[in-house]
């Protein structure tokens, strides 16, 4: 296979996102709309006539490219009609020849074991919500037994709202990501919006926010990718509502409901509740550095 590797400006974009949905992982990420959005920069790893396809996303810093992880975007990888393991391994290695130091995410479908896997947990939505809801755990249908006992309302949100929510609540916990990002993330959204793939919906209690989740869909998943619950709403259980009527609104649709991780414990065994089931992935770090920076940025 001929590999090339070329700035974004350079890529046939129609190409790009044909090879994406054509393959066996079609991950919203990837798309060239999502990577402009959100990415400081990006090449495309292409292989012959976008046969596959690998975005990496990248910064400079001391005139010396390198990987970075993008906030909103949880895998990458290699994608392609029929990605076999040396395409995989060509793929990495350039990637690691190029760029001198970095993170990067490979997506579910690319097998490769020096990497560190993470957790990542599915809900298919195909069948009935009866169906579905009898796998969810003891402990989830206590939670929801409390939340019945008071009168939540659920109902549609805004994207904005969402967003700044979020930030009220974890901007201390995710201090890389800036203003700029989360502006960037509401652009897309916005985009999203206008394809009819943004949903956002809230659990209020006497018109007060106890929780609210943002998702973005494509054609096979929805991409739970802003939850948010208040200190109030984790005490009864808003959380807990707000997930089991997302399910219940999107059952027998087809999608996969994508709960975008985790590997903290406490959330992972949310999420387990549910009955979804981990589909891991990938994360490679790598450091080419010369010697005397490779000792300070390991």
């Amino acid at each position: 296979m001929h590999l090339q590797l070329l700035p974004s400006f350079q890529i046939d974009k129609e190409k790009w996102n044909d090879c994406l949905a054509n393959s066996a992982s079609p991950l919203i990420y990837s798309s060239a709309s999502y990577l402009d959005q959100m990415t400081d920069n990006w090449d495309g790893i292409v292989g012959d006539d976008y046969d596959v396809i690998m975005p990496v996303p990248w910064r400079k810093k001391a005139g010396i490219k390198y990987c970075y992880d993008v906030p909103f975007i949880q895998q990458l990888g290699v994608f392609g009609k029929s990605v076999q393991q040396q395409d995989i391994e060509i793929c990495i290695k350039l990637l690691t020849r190029a760029y001198k130091y970095g993170d990067y995410p490979l997506n579910f479908m690319n097998n490769y074991g020096i990497g560190k896997s993470s957790n990542n947990y599915m809900l298919s939505l195909a069948s009935n919500y009866r169906s579905t809801s009898s796998f969810y755990s003891d402990n989830l249908k206590v939670n929801l037994a409390k939340a019945e006992k008071h009168s939540f309302k659920y109902v549609d949100a805004s994207a904005e709202e969402a967003i700044s929510i979020f930030q009220n609540l974890y901007a201390g916990k995710f201090l890389h990501v800036t203003k700029n990002v989360y502006l960037n993330f509401y652009k897309l959204c916005t985009a999203k919006a206008k394809e009819n793939n943004l949903i956002v919906r809230k659990a209020t209690l006497n018109e007060d926010v106890m929780a609210i989740n943002l998702l973005l869909k494509d054609k096979f998943r929805l991409y739970n990718l802003m939850p948010s619950t208040t200190a109030e709403g984790k005490k009864i259980s808003a959380g807990h509502f707000l997930l089991d009527n997302i399910i219940k609104e999107f059952s027998q649709t087809g999608l996969i409901l994508d709960f975008e991780g985790s590997d903290i414990k406490g959330i992972e065994r949310f999420y387990k509740s549910f009955g979804a089931i981990n589909q891991p992935y990938y994360k490679i770090h790598f450091n080419r550095l010369p010697l005397l920076l490779r000792l300070f940025k390991r």
